[in-house]
């Protein structure tokens, strides 16, 4: 069957203004329970994790709550780990102007999470230490669940039908071709490790630095076509809950999706954390940093998971979803359908590298003052500067008004350095 064909059969993406009027007319306005579990061991003392279950979007107000979970695998270090444990969540919230609804903060998200990877990276490089770090990121707020990750740390989602979703893409030079082809065309050279004798080994990597990742927060000594733009996905679950995975390559060298999803079903999510880590050690032993979370997303009127009581089952093909894509610009297109009878809406997909792309309309100017606000770092400046913007022009105040994302004169530096441009 062709592409063509394909598209033709899914159904139309479904407006998040719909899913939430939607809600509201049904009376399930209440949010979910979320439990959560943790465990992991070290070797080399690099991954790090966050959980934050009391984060509020309007400070103050507690029916504004939402919870974030991250894993940060640190490489060459442990200090990008650590900075981008502290920063990237509160530059998330200074991505988002305040007073917006609830509809208007779930859709400002994937954006957020763009500028404050960027911006979390571009504080870190300051501080001119060379360590980096992987980061898979996930809000939850009420059944919306939104993940943006950089690097080989995932998340998948298990839901009541058996269905297991991978909601991360892996920046893995090795696997990813779309990867490898942005960086070389950005000025890196992908290859493997040579030694004595000009044999090669070992994994795909990027020279200099020998990174085998294509995108991370940090590596300051590594070209700057190692982005920190993450991937971002975005999916609303139905009133049947779901099961979250979130864990670093320790756990996902040694068991696929499905297993993980397999070897923690029916129990509790403190005791299945445990249960996949014990799993990825069974057969390959402590090879690197191992640490998983597992997070159950409840429905309010349920004693217990459904997740711990509900068999696997095959879905039923007749009333599953086939969900349409937010843009056709992932890096893993095609590999990522979310199918799940029923209990899965799409909301967002991105995983595009160009910066420009990912920012989308400018939302932050007020032409009006003649005060432009930089997309990234959300400095304000004056128009009469000869501050720069994403067309390389420069702004005048009587510039006709622009959709364009304003870039100040470091941040389209930055930019231009990610897509291989030279100043």
């Amino acid at each position: 069957m062709s592409k063509t064909e394909l598209s033709r059969m899914k159904q139309p993406l479904v407006p998040l203004a719909t899913l939430i009027g939607r809600e509201l007319r049904n009376g399930k306005t209440e949010k979910p329970f979320v439990k959560y579990g943790q465990a992991g061991l070290a070797k080399k003392g690099e991954d790090y994790f966050l959980i934050k279950t009391d984060c509020q979007r309007v400070p103050g107000d507690s029916s504004t709550m939402f919870s974030v979970f991250a894993i940060l695998d640190g490489h060459n270090g442990i200090s990008a780990a650590i900075f981008a444990k502290e920063n990237i969540i509160n530059n998330v919230m200074s991505a988002i102007p305040q007073g917006i609804s609830r509809e208007e903060w779930l859709q400002a998200l994937p954006r957020a999470l763009v500028v404050a990877f960027v911006k979390t990276d571009m504080e870190f490089q300051k501080k001119g230490e060379t360590s980096g770090t992987t980061a898979t990121f996930v809000i939850i707020d009420g059944w919306t669940v939104t993940v943006a990750c950089v690097g080989d740390s995932r998340c998948i989602l298990d839901t009541q039908g058996g269905v297991v979703s991978l909601l991360t893409v892996d920046h893995r030079l090795e696997e990813n071709v779309e990867e490898r082809e942005r960086v070389t065309a950005s000025g890196g050279e992908v290859g493997r490790l040579n030694i004595f004798g000009g044999n090669e080994v070992g994994p795909l990597r990027c020279w200099p630095g020998g990174l085998c990742l294509s995108r991370s927060i940090g590596d300051t000594d590594v070209g700057e076509y190692i982005v920190p733009i993450p991937h971002v996905k975005q999916v609303k679950l139905s009133n049947a809950g779901g099961r979250l995975i979130i864990a670093s390559d320790g756990i996902w060298d040694t068991l696929s999706s499905d297993m993980a999803a397999k070897a923690c079903r029916g129990v509790p999510a403190e005791l299945a954390a445990k249960l996949v880590v014990k799993e990825a050690l069974r057969s390959r032993g402590l090879k690197d940093d191992t640490t998983c979370l597992v997070v159950d997303i409840i429905p309010s009127d349920y004693p217990i998971s459904p997740m711990l009581s509900t068999p696997r089952k095959k879905p039923n093909m007749l009333s599953s979803l086939l969900f349409g894509k937010k843009s056709q610009n992932s890096t893993n297109k095609g590999t990522n359908k979310l199918s799940a009878v029923g209990v899965v809406e799409e909301l967002f997909e991105e995983g595009s590298a160009m910066l420009t792309e990912r920012l989308g309309k400018d939302v932050s100017s007020n032409t009006n003052s003649g005060i432009y606000r930089c997309a990234v770092c959300l400095a304000d400046q004056p128009s009469g500067n000869g501050l720069s913007v994403n067309t390389d022009h420069f702004i005048t105040p009587v510039s006709k008004p622009r959709e364009d994302p304003f870039l100040c004169t470091i941040c389209q530096k930055k930019k231009d350095a990610m897509e291989g441009k030279r100043s």
